[in-house]
């Protein structure tokens, strides 16, 4: 029998099971020298072993076979790489050509930006190109000392033809002349980050004092307790929705199943979409909880004008809201516990000057991929320290929009909803605010819902949150001005909460680590201290991923993932700072559906999956035409969606990979050791991100 060989793969480990041997020659017969054993040295030094028994060399045949089998390894492994090398362009030429047909013609966002980075990327693949001509000439020079930073010029002997005195020409240009503005824009970003990471350290100071002294608002006694005499107010529950057909049906349950008397609240589904399919699902939904006797109504508007603020607004003008004392608003993806109006209505009683109370979120994907992951780390950090520390102290925070209850003369007084800004949420918070109503944040009470799973759904959700605050800023700047209130709550509205946290953080985020660090590889005359890229960063991330311990081993993809976001964030920053077209762009956060109320979900899905089609029908007499709509949908889910949907390829982060891997070859040249494992590992999450490979995959 021939001897069998056992392959390696690059992608494999290499696990041997029982004793490893190398299978040598010798005709007629075959031996057997174990690799671990004593004849191992001998066989790699290529010096034969002798012979125990008999004390004679072995035949040279047998080095030569292993050394044929060692190579037949290293040609596969080789060829493995080089599948990878020659797929790989291909893959990328392909995912480009997808987003080019996707974008069409035109400008898209961040056109600007995009065009920036390119430059910067061209000017630094020519300096990467001059600088390793120069070494290869010998022209290289040592490290410069920072505390030195003047440029020394060989004597006349030692220049070598007029390439090495263009070259010496351009170093003393990139010192007088280039060093000084970056340095000044390095030190200003050096400052912000120190402001801001100072600012976070005071939250996470101050968030400890809370639960040292356990601090937090509290009920006396318990309201609901049998003679106690609780009169239940008049509570309206809203669930603003638009296309949003994967958790319609688990919302609109879980806010059903709510914990008050159901002659004291009415239920207000507010439908935006414009798929009729889903229009006629959201209505069966609400029927069918109608007939068991739920105070649930469903509206829907044709023009959809404002997007949510609009919706809200629309639904605020019903004659019969005025028998309403308080409002609680979800989003389509939320599930409040039964027992969320019991946790959160009563700290309204005895308390006039309070106009919202703010729930936890709490998500149910958090731990889908390294995206969630990710996005949970910062999350938590919000509500844990950032609103519960401004709610215990301030008495302010903004709203987040959902999983929260509202006093309806708080809204009225403010102003309501108004459709100015994609951030309707923030916008209210802060006229309400300057109106003198105070908020609390409940970090106890929990509301279910999902965070996005793919990068596509997280970016764009993502640029609005951070698009909108500027644009409200320049709206909401002369009121809080001329507002009557304090003036270090104007002081803290104007350079903490807006500046600061929504305007400062990604300036200099993406300003020094994705700009200023790789001009410095190529001008290292400014270089960056190296506390500025290791040390302050890592300790910043530390305090973010206090408030979620379990999230510790993912400190270092969550500092390279949120300097990656700074280039999202940072353009959406500007749009909505000087109103640019995509400042006022709202996209629907696309959902999965997710939910961890098992048995919740098991028994609305059996519901739904024993409702017939003439049953649906009964239920809505007035809408005959359901059953030819789920028909045509039956009949298009059974068709093979031939056209899959690729994953997206995103210019901007690409280029900027190109450029941080351009700067990490050329810091080889200078050996900066920390500089080049920063932008290394930096640049390669550009990439991964680029090329849309974290989060959910789309096939």
């Amino acid at each position: 029998m021939a001897p069998g060989l056992r392959l390696a793969y690059p992608w494999g480990r290499d696990v041997r099971r029982g004793t490893p041997v190398v299978v040598t020659m010798e005709n007629p017969n075959y031996s057997v020298v174990e690799i671990d054993g004593p004849e191992a040295e001998a066989l790699r030094a290529g010096v034969p072993p002798m012979d125990k028994g008999r004390g004679r060399g072995r035949s040279a045949k047998q080095f030569t076979w292993v050394l044929l089998l060692r190579a037949h390894r290293a040609a596969g492994c080789l060829a493995s790489l080089a599948a990878v090398t020659w797929a790989l362009p291909s893959a990328v030429a392909k995912r480009f050509r997808r987003a080019a047909a996707a974008e069409g013609v035109g400008r898209g966002r961040g056109w600007l930006l995009y065009r920036f980075i390119k430059v910067l990327l061209a000017l630094s693949l020519l300096a990467l190109t001059v600088e390793l001509a120069a070494y290869w000439k010998g022209w290289h020079f040592q490290r410069p000392n920072l505390t030195m930073p003047e440029f020394h010029v060989p004597e006349v002997e030692d220049i070598q033809g007029w390439l090495h005195t263009a070259y010496l020409a351009w170093m003393s240009f990139r010192a007088d002349y280039i060093r000084r503005p970056i340095e000044f824009l390095s030190k200003v970003c050096i400052l912000l980050f120190v402001v801001q990471s100072l600012d976070r350290l005071v939250l996470c100071i101050a968030c400890f004092w809370i639960k040292l002294k356990k601090i937090k608002p509290r009920l006396e006694g318990d309201p609901f307790r049998e003679g106690s005499g609780y009169l239940h107010p008049m509570v309206l529950v809203q669930i603003p929705m638009c296309n949003e057909k994967e958790v319609y049906e688990q919302s609109i349950s879980a806010v059903c199943q709510l914990d008050w008397p159901r002659d004291k609240f009415l239920i207000q589904v507010l439908d935006d979409s414009s798929d009729e399919s889903i229009q006629m699902l959201i209505k069966a939904e609400v029927s069918k909880w109608n007939q068991q006797g739920v105070n649930i109504v469903y509206r829907h508007r044709v023009l959809r004008t404002g997007y949510k603020a609009g919706n809200l607004n629309s639904a605020m003008s019903c004659d019969y809201v005025k028998n309403f004392e308080f409002v609680a608003i979800f989003d389509a993806d939320f599930q409040p516990s039964t027992d969320f109006l019991k946790k959160t209505i009563p700290h309204f009683d005895g308390n006039p000057e309070l106009g919202l109370v703010q729930a936890r979120w709490s998500f149910v994907n958090k731990d889908e991929n390294l995206l969630t992951r990710l996005q949970n780390i910062n999350l938590c950090f919000h509500f844990e320290v950032e609103q519960q520390v401004n709610g215990v102290f301030l008495n302010f925070f903004g709203f987040n929009g959902t999983a929260g209850v509202w006093r309806i003369q708080a809204l009225e007084e403010s102003g309501g909803w108004l459709e100015r800004t994609t951030v309707e949420d923030m916008d209210i918070a802060v006229r309400a605010h300057l109106n003198g109503w105070k908020f609390i944040f409940l970090n106890d009470v929990k509301v279910l819902c999902e965070v996005p799973e793919s990068y596509e759904a997280y970016r764009k959700q993502q640029h609005r949150w951070h698009s909108g605050p500027m644009h409200l800023f320049r709206l909401c700047f002369p009121d809080i001005i001329t507002a009557k209130i304090s003036s270090w709550k104007k002081a803290n509205l104007i350079l903490l909460f807006f500046l600061l946290r929504k305007l400062i953080l990604p300036f200099y985020s993406f300003t020094l680590f994705c700009v200023i660090l790789p001009l410095t590889m190529f001008v290292p005359e400014a270089e960056l201290p190296v506390w500025v890229i290791c040390y302050v960063p890592i300790c910043m991330s530390f305090l973010n991923i206090l408030p979620s311990p379990r999230s510790f081993p993912f400190i270092v993809p969550y500092l390279l993932f949120e300097n990656t976001m700074s280039v999202t964030k940072f353009n959406a920053m500007v749009s909505g700072l000087f109103k640019l077209g995509s400042s006022y762009e709202w996209v629907v956060t696309k959902k999965s559906g997710r939910s961890s109320e098992l048995d919740l979900l098991t028994s609305e899905e059996k519901n739904r999956k024993c409702t017939t089609l003439p049953q649906l029908q009964n239920q809505l007499p007035e809408n005959s035409e359901l059953v030819e709509i789920n028909v045509r949908k039956e009949q298009r889910e059974k068709v093979p969606n031939d056209a899959k949907r690729g994953n997206k390829i995103y210019k901007k982060e690409l280029a900027l990979s190109l450029l941080l891997l351009t700067a990490a070859t050329r810091s080889l040249l200078s050996a900066q050791g920390i500089h080049f494992y920063f932008l290394l590992f930096q640049g390669m999450s550009f990439l991964a991100v680029g090329l849309d490979l974290i989060g959910e995959q789309i096939s």
